[in-house]
């Protein structure tokens, strides 16, 4: 047969250049193979979906669910500021000072107080006093986070209270009283406050999975809260017990760890150094907060992070501080207290502040003096800074 009589060329691996003719069977059946396209016709081509657009694609399922997740978690949240911001009271918010800018850019003070009973959020009278007081302060030129302690028995000019310890003012006149209290005693204005609720601090510790904390000594505290049913049984416990080292807390052992107010294996600790333990466990719960693993959570745990908290914070703005604590660096934190010299008045222990001591302080506070901690032999409530993970004498 001639070359162009061929009906088809082969070609080295089989294949065929050109049309493939449909070739008849010898049983007079259907011809194999594909039926020739009609003369003229278009051919068609069957597209299959390469490697680089099946990853592409799914690169942009992943993204969708990324920012479908966390947009359930920022409502999640969302809400449970709404909720936190409800139980604020109006004469609280009157009390706070204004703040021009951006947290993320500008510096702000917030106020965080501790109280172990939920009736005291709403700035009503009551019995119970202000467990913890402390500023916080971001300085976002600087990239650093300060912390100041109040003592809770630091004998201050209350207004229109006359003099009292710094906790009295809390059930005095609430959360509102607290402030002007507190700004009255540092001359700071206040931008914000939080209202710690230390009866749902457990539920919030145990929602993001317990924290860390880095125990500086050995405690055996005195007996409180005793976890046994029995009163025979909690006769003949000693007490709680804390390693020294980094340990995992869930909730209630948090709680216990923030309000040891006695160390039988120190006897030279103070309230400061339960002031001390406080700003601990609050840092554990903000690095907490920020991981990977609660934030993947948030859908879930969005509203009841939130639930020990009464606030003027919203949510943008809580977001903010967290962009500064991610950004703020450790190893520069500030970790100051105010102090003073133990006294008796009117059958009252307290604390007599030494005026030039604590302003001092307060001036490191701000920034505008280098940290220096408290004097040797001062006393163990004499006032000060310290750096990063230095702890008090």
């Amino acid at each position: 047969m001639a070359r162009q009589d061929k009906p088809y060329r082969v070609y080295r691996g089989g294949r065929a250049k050109g049309k493939v003719p449909a070739l008849p069977r010898p049983d007079g059946g259907p011809p194999r193979g594909r039926p020739p396209a009609a003369a003229g016709a278009p051919r068609v081509r069957r597209r299959r979906l390469g490697w680089r657009r099946g990853l592409l694609l799914l690169v942009f399922l992943l993204l969708v669910a990324l920012v479908a997740w966390g947009v359930m978690g920022y409502l999640a949240f969302e809400r449970g500021v709404e909720r936190a911001n409800a139980r604020l009271g109006n004469s609280a918010r009157a009390a706070l000072v204004p703040q021009d800018g951006l947290l993320v850019s500008k510096p702000t003070i917030v106020l965080l107080l501790g109280t172990d009973h939920a009736g005291n959020i709403p700035g009503r009278r009551d019995a119970r006093r202000a467990d913890s007081i402390q500023l916080v302060r971001t300085d976002p030129r600087r990239n650093r986070l300060a912390f100041l302690s109040i003592p809770r028995d630091l004998r201050v000019a209350i207004p229109g209270h006359g003099f009292g310890k710094a906790n009295s003012a809390f059930p005095l006149g609430g959360v509102a009283l607290a402030i002007e209290t507190v700004r009255a005693l540092t001359g700071l204005p206040v931008n914000h406050v939080a209202v710690v609720d230390f009866g749902s601090f457990r539920g919030l510790i145990d929602a993001i999975g317990g924290i860390t904390v880095d125990v500086p000594k050995p405690i055996l505290s005195n007996r409180f809260d005793c976890p046994y049913a029995t009163a025979e049984r909690c006769r003949d416990w000693p007490g709680w017990r804390f390693g020294r080292g980094k340990q995992r807390m869930d909730g209630r052992r948090a709680l216990v760890y923030s309000r040891i107010r006695e160390n039988r294996l120190d006897p030279g600790e103070s309230d400061l150094t339960r002031a001390q333990r406080q700003q601990d466990v609050v840092q554990a719960i903000a690095e907490k907060l920020l991981g990977p693993r609660t934030l993947a959570r948030m859908p879930w745990i969005g509203d009841e992070v939130l639930r020990p908290l009464a606030t003027d914070l919203t949510a943008p703005q809580f977001l903010q501080l967290g962009w500064r604590k991610v950004r703020a660096d450790e190893s520069r934190t500030l970790h100051c207290r105010l102090g003073g010299a133990p006294a008796n008045v009117g059958g009252e222990s307290v604390l007599i502040g030494e005026t030039d001591d604590n302003l001092e302080t307060l001036a490191m506070f701000r920034g505008r003096a280098a940290p220096q901690p408290p004097p040797r032999g001062a006393g163990p409530f004499a006032p000060g800074c310290v750096v990063g993970r230095a702890r008090f004498g």
